[in-house]
């Protein structure tokens, strides 16, 4: 009698090319692990520098229950579980002081959020700046463009709850009705391109004068070291933006370190741009020089606009359907072919901040003071460089970039192995190595110049929107009822 032969269900088959996917990706760590530093930023993270940095920071208190390297933790695990209530992060601090077998803490939230009270404002800031930096630096140069590092601008909004502290330093757009809108903050950040960290941030409103972009921008140009070159979008492409980047750059012998961006061109300036005139550099591109507005802007002091030069030379190109402008003016060093495929780079800032707003839900913030909302900002940012920290290691370990590891994953796995306690210790736990090859299994691919409708395709549900102030619309329920339907 004649037994067929079993074939491999479709499962069967998916889960032994998982095995040997996973057994690869530990081999290739294997292999960068004896060519490298193993833990590369977490000897970074655990010398004493940046731990002298931490204690520097936390303020001289009483022994509370909810001490402050405790508050920032349990508050960056708020930012990273999709429960971000208080109450659930003080109910899972008191299950583990039981299963611990120590004396349990209240569930109410009282104390802890009086512990979020307590806490700088400098201490999630300044930490989130240093890890930044820190993991910028350590960056190979396999992570550069042409030996420089990339530096990613853009903005993002975050809706905050309707009170009318938030009300009175975050207005609600002028489009809303009282009582109806949400009020609004602006953030402005400066992302490195290679490892994906966060190096500054600055907010505000987002009307009323010093709100805009550029202005929030122009508060961090500090953060750009020399050698940086800045992409950006046609809101940074002004003559006064180009000229404080090169007032960052080095003069004398060190004429090529410089502070250089590349910028789309500005809408009204893209209709007019004429590649006829100026040094001609080829097909559609040109070197030209552009003179100082003749009127100082209202947001700029006499003293600055005094200072600018009265010109700036800029190279100008068309290249993939859009005019690039860049004070990178050697054609040679940086052909149009160069600059064009680093632009499309630009679009990972937008990718980061869905991982942002979307994945880690900072689009919508939950705390009612002013001084909690940037706290809160910061946390976020904290706990999202803290992600992106994990995935550059495991990225270093298994010989890949960093933007080709899977956020959403990395976060998963962090939320399951930080379940564990909730002190700074877990960056030495014996077995993080084992951490940084199940990061290292789930990888993206990089898909530059991607672009996607914005739009949804569920659609919401049936209600109405609300068009009076809710307690004014109870008052009419209490009154008249529900509405009935309408046909």
């Amino acid at each position: 009698m004649l037994i067929a032969k079993k074939t491999p269900s479709k499962e069967t088959s998916l889960y032994m090319y998982t095995n040997q996917q996973a057994s690869q990706v530990q081999q290739s760590i294997t292999h960068y692990t004896k060519k490298c530093n193993v833990h590369t930023f977490m000897d970074v993270l655990n010398s004493p520098e940046y731990i002298d940095k931490i204690e520097a920071l936390f303020p001289a208190q009483r022994v509370r229950l909810f001490s402050p390297k405790l508050t920032v933790s349990m508050f960056m695990a708020q930012a990273l579980n999709e429960d971000s209530s208080c109450q659930k992060i003080v109910d899972e601090v008191a299950i583990k002081q039981a299963l611990n077998g120590r004396p349990t803490c209240s569930t109410n939230t009282g104390a802890y959020c009086k512990a979020r009270q307590r806490m700088p404002l400098v201490l999630p800031s300044t930490l989130t700046r240093y890890t930044g930096q820190l993991l910028s630096a350590n960056s190979p140069h396999q992570w550069h463009w042409k030996n420089r590092p990339i530096r990613l601008v853009d903005g993002m909004t975050s809706s905050l709850p309707d009170t009318a502290a938030n009300q009175a330093a975050y207005p609600q757009p002028g489009s809303q009705k009282p009582g109806l809108g949400f009020p609004l903050c602006r953030m402005v950040s400066i992302i490195c391109l290679g490892s994906g960290a966060l190096l500054d941030m600055a907010s505000g409103p987002c009307k009323g004068k010093g709100s805009d972009e550029q202005t929030l921008l122009r508060s961090m140009l500090d953060t750009l070291q020399t050698d940086d070159v800045l992409l950006g979008d046609t809101l940074y492409a002004t003559y006064f933006l180009l000229c404080a980047l090169k007032d960052k750059g080095v003069d004398g012998v060190l004429k090529d370190k410089n502070v250089d961006g590349v910028f789309e061109q500005h809408g009204s300036r893209r209709l007019t741009t004429d590649f006829s005139q100026g040094e001609l550099l080829g097909a559609r591109a040109h070197m030209i020089t552009i003179h100082k507005s003749k009127k100082k802007p209202d947001w700029m002091a006499q003293d600055e606009y005094d200072r600018a030069p009265a010109t700036l030379r800029v190279r100008e190109l068309k290249t993939g359907g859009k005019i690039l402008v860049t004070t990178l003016l050697c054609a040679h060093k940086t052909p149009k072919i160069a600059l064009q495929k680093l632009y499309k780079e630009r679009w990972h800032i937008e990718v980061d901040f869905r991982n942002i707003k979307t994945t880690m839900g900072m689009e919508i913030l939950s705390c009612r003071t002013p001084s909690m909302v940037e706290k809160e900002m910061w946390i976020y940012l904290l706990a999202y460089n803290l992600i992106r920290l994990l995935m550059a290691q495991s990225a270093l370990l298994a010989g890949v970039m960093p933007r080709q590891i899977s956020f959403k994953h990395t976060v998963q796995l962090w939320i399951a192995w930080q379940g564990r306690h909730y002190e700074y210790d877990y960056f030495i736990h014996p077995y993080i190595g084992e951490l940084f090859i199940l990061i290292a299994q789930q990888q993206v691919g990089r898909r530059p110049g991607r672009m996607e409708p914005r739009a949804v395709k569920r659609r919401p549900k049936p209600f109405p929107l609300l068009t009076k102030p809710r307690t004014q619309a109870r008052e009419e329920i209490r009154k008249n009822g529900h509405p009935k339907k309408l046909k």
